[in-house]
């Protein structure tokens, strides 16, 4: 299996940041979220809410992956992702990096996979045959966790692999220009690689298999102790924005808002959002999330990712990486 960048000097990198004990101001708040990637958050977002609840100044910095995203919180240079990733979560937090997951943010099973080219005519039923091939995958996130999932379902020897570790917008110009046989990704990068490829799995299928898709939204522990009103309040604008996106009369509304920002067009971002789900509150607190299955999923996400040499080791359980009392605290608001 030949890396171009390896997982476990990100993994060094993130633990040497995680210990720099970066200082967080309060007079503005910093927030990392992905650009196409519509989500009800961004309605909030350019209308100003998040800075009138919060009454300070909200900063926000795009991001092409979930582990630049934890770069950033190591170094102090964000306070708060929206969206991360659980599995580049995870490799942080394995690596010893104090995060939190401090709410659910998206689940996306259809709009996170792999696309092998239509040219290679390789399916589920020869996937055999992708031995030997070139694969752009983004190291350390959703997409890499299910591509792994998905090569030990069908039997595909990693070593048989040329595994390049590559952004989703730069594997699916790759994909495109036909320097790489399949591509793993997300969002406007997926929906571009489906022009010229076909998926191994469906997310339904994928789902049967445990490969669940979500996202999550993270903070630094200390910053999420010493600041749990402010996120509290940050969560309360996110949760009432989800709830505007679950009357359907409101997606008209926000729709134009949302595309503007995420630099879609609207078609593309309706598409992408019904493929989308926004669990309520009360579904966060509940046991198939925060009240134990995130944990107990990212146990298993980290031990994925050690069997497979991505990461030394795993943490013993996650409970400690998930704080529900901001988001308590926002159902109370």
């Amino acid at each position: 299996m030949i890396l171009r960048k390896t997982l476990m000097s990100a993994v060094a990198g993130t633990a040497l940041l995680a210990g720099s004990g970066a200082a967080f101001a309060l007079d503005e708040l910093t927030v990392g979220y992905f650009l196409e990637w519509p989500m009800p958050f961004e309605y909030a977002k350019v209308n100003g809410t998040y800075d009138a609840a919060l009454g300070v100044k909200v900063n926000w910095v795009s991001f092409d992956t979930g582990t630049a995203m934890s770069a950033a919180m190591a170094a102090g240079d964000v306070h708060i992702s929206v969206s991360q990733g659980v599995p580049p979560f995870v490799v942080a937090t394995s690596a010893g990096q104090d995060l939190q997951i401090i709410d659910v943010a998206v689940s996306y099973s259809d709009n996170d996979n792999c696309v092998v080219q239509n040219a290679l005519e390789i399916t589920k039923d020869n996937a055999a045959e992708l031995a030997g091939k070139k694969v752009a995958v983004p190291l350390g996130t959703a997409a890499h966790y299910g591509f792994l999932k998905q090569m030990n379902h069908f039997g595909v020897d990693l070593a048989s692999l040329e595994i390049v570790d590559m952004a989703p917008p730069d594997g699916s110009a790759a994909f495109a220009q036909g320097s790489v046989d399949m591509f793993c990704g997300w969002g406007g990068s997926l929906r571009r690689a489906k022009e010229s490829g076909n998926v191994l799995l469906t997310g339904a299928e994928k789902e049967e298999l445990g490969i669940l898709v979500f996202d999550v939204t993270s903070a630094p522990a200390s910053f999420v102790a010493e600041n749990a009103d402010l996120v509290a309040k940050f969560l309360k604008v996110t949760a009432d924005a989800n709830a505007m996106w679950a009357d359907d009369s409101k997606k008209a509304e926000m729709i134009p808002v949302i595309a503007k920002d995420a630099g879609m067009d609207e078609t593309a971002t309706a598409e992408t959002m019904a493929t989308f789900v926004f669990p309520s509150v009360d579904d966060q607190l509940s046991a198939k999330w925060l009240g134990g299955g995130a944990q107990e999923f990212m146990k298993g996400v980290a031990d994925v990712f050690v069997g497979a040499g991505s990461i030394p080791a795993a943490l013993g359980d996650y409970s400690a990486q998930v704080n529900v009392g901001p988001l308590t605290a926002a159902k109370g608001m």
